[in-house]
């Protein structure tokens, strides 16, 4: 039996999902908006940049690749927790969709107050 220490980003996602299914089409939209915005204010985004497990551009990267999973399985996303969790949460690309869960949810975009503590439960260390 698994418990919480032994869940995967995956795993987590997939609960998140299936629990606030909901939620994710706005989730989704705050995400591209964020990618959005490091593609348009990269200099921005170098200025506060600082003692981060890696670099810059890398984190630029993985807001590239998941900005290119939300266009390409577009509803898919918002309707299977499988895809949803193994296409955005799965690999490094977890470590920017993490980022922007705990983002989301610590600037209220969500309609749910059980989402925020989901998310801190699950995503927030």
């Amino acid at each position: 039996m698994k418990t919480l220490n032994n869940f995967t980003n995956v795993d987590k996602a997939k609960l998140v999902h299936g629990l606030f299914i909901h939620e994710i089409p706005g989730f989704l939209a705050f995400t591209r908006e964020l990618s959005e915005y490091m593609r348009t204010h990269p200099d921005e985004v170098r200025k506060v940049w600082k003692n981060q497990l890696f670099g810059v551009d890398f984190w630029f990267e993985l807001a590239e690749e998941s900005d290119r999973k939300i266009k390409r399985y577009g509803k898919q996303l918002e309707k299977s927790s499988s895809v949803f969790a193994d296409q955005l949460f799965d690999g490094y690309g977890a470590l920017y969709l993490n980022h922007c869960l705990v983002t989301y949810t610590e600037k209220g975009k969500h309609g749910d107050p059980k989402f925020k503590t989901a998310v801190d439960l699950f995503f927030n260390p």
